[in-house]
């Protein structure tokens, strides 16, 4: 962490935390979302069950990628607590602040990522 101020650390932590916040607010929109689909044939028309399908589906994988960029956000946190944030977990230089202010969660550097 040395390449990176304490300004810049707190700016970052200040993000995730904030990124972190929405994401769960969203999360929980995202579970309502995917309750199960009724089924009763009785209830609504074929088309009406399939588009229930369809939207339940794609808020099961929102609800995924959610679940995924929160894990990801979470790891960064406890990569500050142990002061290994902004250090790349592949070849161990640093990551630029630059990245780290557009993807604060990036574990790597652009190097490393592709």
């Amino acid at each position: 962490m040395s390449h990176l101020t304490d300004a810049q650390l707190a700016e970052l932590k200040e993000e995730l935390e904030a990124q972190l916040a929405k994401l769960q607010k969203s999360m929980a929109v995202s579970d309502e979302a995917t309750k199960r689909v009724e089924l009763d044939q009785t209830a609504v028309g074929r088309l009406s069950r399939m588009d229930s399908l369809q939207s339940q589906g794609m808020a099961q994988g929102l609800r995924e990628r959610e679940a995924l960029r929160q894990a990801l956000i979470l790891q960064a946190l406890e990569r500050m607590e142990t002061g290994t944030y902004g250090s790349c977990t592949a070849c161990g230089g640093g990551i630029a602040f630059e990245r780290l202010f557009i993807f604060p969660e990036s574990a790597t550097c652009a190097a490393c990522t592709g």
